[in-house]
């Protein structure tokens, strides 16, 4: 057994499998999930990796020792899992460590139609109900019961109703799965549409073999965008460990930013349901809140963090949301994030007219951004001051503390915020153009890391 503590975390479990994740410790989890959130019926899903499988047994063993039933839907994706509790109405475990490295595992808990479970809305209650099970030397035996159902076509259907890709003109798509789950879901989802798939990497291998399923790495790209290149494919699509999220790459091999992607989708969204809210968060870029008010909506910015996310659409209705990590939520999907979903909008958008992706994307793309910069700093608090009192003085500069420190200028903002688990400091900033972006980037940078 491994301190609970270290590995529930903010939004989910994640811990390196067995030293602080183990089957014990799943079971006692799966217990304690039925307790908290009061479940006589449950649905799991579980990754490629070598140890999903046996800790969702796990779970599944505590939670039927609770007297509840197990609907166990076997290999999937993250928002496969999300489909899986929003169609059948059910909480929800997927065993997952998304784009960590393979000795890593976790569960991602939802309550029944896809709604997050976060620190502070019940995952605190589980991980002290788990650890009294633990202390008691486990759950016992009871008279639940698991059963097996494969969701993999009815996810595909759905998402095909969502954004119908039928009519679109042909098109070559190069995936790069990451040896992760976008392996298993994308023939689904493709399977009778007009696209040449370029399979990068499909093979189920939780040990990584290829690259870390991690897109929003520059290097984790380079096999896509040479693919990209290579076969003269219209677009490249690259998904993370989980395929909860997906990264694009566009006809010349160039990345695209998911603020882009989010302005897209966005706008496309406005068409389908005019004045309707659009959540972003305050790391993407101010072009999407531009670009939301001119088509008519209302943009709505929030903290980063998907459990801000989900509860600020939840709460305003919101028809889409997008976040700088290449996470998009949709209200029809039960407000969940989905990779796949937001693909399809992307390759609905270039299918249904005859331009290249660069051009169609020029439109969505208005500032430069740095991307996030991590500066590793013993006192985050005292960095923070530091940059605060530099910027204090000029004229023109407001700040906000939403999530960290936002400081904005005259064509130019910057975020920097702390790592909740790690001594770091995160850097986004965004200019005009490159020279003022470059320009207040290392400024701040030099500040933080004097």
């Amino acid at each position: 057994m491994g301190d609970l503590a270290k590995i529930f975390k903010a939004y989910d479990v994640r811990g390196v499998v067995p030293g602080e994740l183990d089957e014990e410790t799943a079971e006692a989890v799966g217990a304690a999930f039925v307790e908290v959130i009061g479940a006589d019926r449950l649905v799991t899903a579980h990754d490629m990796r070598t140890s999903s499988g046996p800790l969702a047994a796990a779970f599944a063993r505590g939670a039927t020792a609770r007297g509840a039933g197990v609907v166990h839907a076997g290999l999937g994706s993250t928002d496969l899992l999300y489909y899986a509790s929003g169609s059948l109405g059910l909480p929800g475990v997927m065993f997952t460590a998304s784009h960590n490295p393979a000795r890593y595992n976790g569960m991602k808990m939802c309550r029944a139609g896809a709604v997050p479970i976060g620190g502070d809305t019940g995952l605190t209650e589980i991980r002290d109900r788990a650890a009294a099970i633990l202390a008691a030397g486990g759950p016992g035996e009871g008279a639940g019961g698991v059963t097996e159902q494969n969701l993999l076509q009815g996810y595909a259907e759905h998402l095909r109703k969502l954004v119908d890709l039928s009519g679109i003109r042909p098109l070559k798509v190069a995936v790069d799965a990451g040896n992760g789950m976008g392996g298993y879901t994308v023939p689904a989802v493709f399977e009778g549409l007009p696209i040449e798939t370029v399979p990068l990497y499909f093979e189920l291998d939780g040990t990584f073999p290829n690259h870390e399923a991690n897109p929003i790495e520059p290097e984790n790209l380079r096999d896509l965008q040479k693919a990209v290149i290579d076969t003269g494919a219209d677009i490249g699509l690259a998904f993370d460990g989980d395929a909860d999220r997906c990264w694009v790459v566009d006809e010349r091999g160039e990345s695209v930013s998911p603020s882009t992607i989010t302005a897209l989708v966005a706008s496309r969204e406005l068409v389908k349901h005019p004045g309707s809210v659009i959540i972003h968060n305050l790391i993407t870029s101010r072009g999407v809140p531009e670009i939301v008010a001119e088509r008519g909506g209302t943009p709505v910015r929030t903290r980063v963090g998907h459990s801000f996310i989900k509860a600020e659409m939840a709460a305003t209705g919101a028809v889409f949301g997008g976040e700088h990590s290449a996470h998009y939520y949709f209200r029809d999907f039960w407000f969940a994030d989905s990779g796949m979903l937001a693909a399809m909008h992307v390759l609905a958008a270039l299918g249904e007219q005859d331009l290249p992706l660069s051009d169609i994307l020029a439109d969505y793309a208005r500032y430069t951004a740095s991307g996030e910069i991590n500066s590793t700093v013993a006192d985050q608090a005292a960095a923070t001051a530091r940059v605060r009192e530099v910027f204090a003085a000029r004229e023109g500069v407001t700040f906000d503390e939403l999530d960290g420190l936002t400081v904005s200028g005259p064509g130019w903002w910057f975020n920097l915020r702390p790592s909740n688990t790690e001594p770091l400091l995160r850097l986004n900033a965004e200019a005009a153009d490159e020279i003022q972006m470059a320009a207040i980037r290392d400024e701040v940078l030099a500040v933080v890391r004097s």
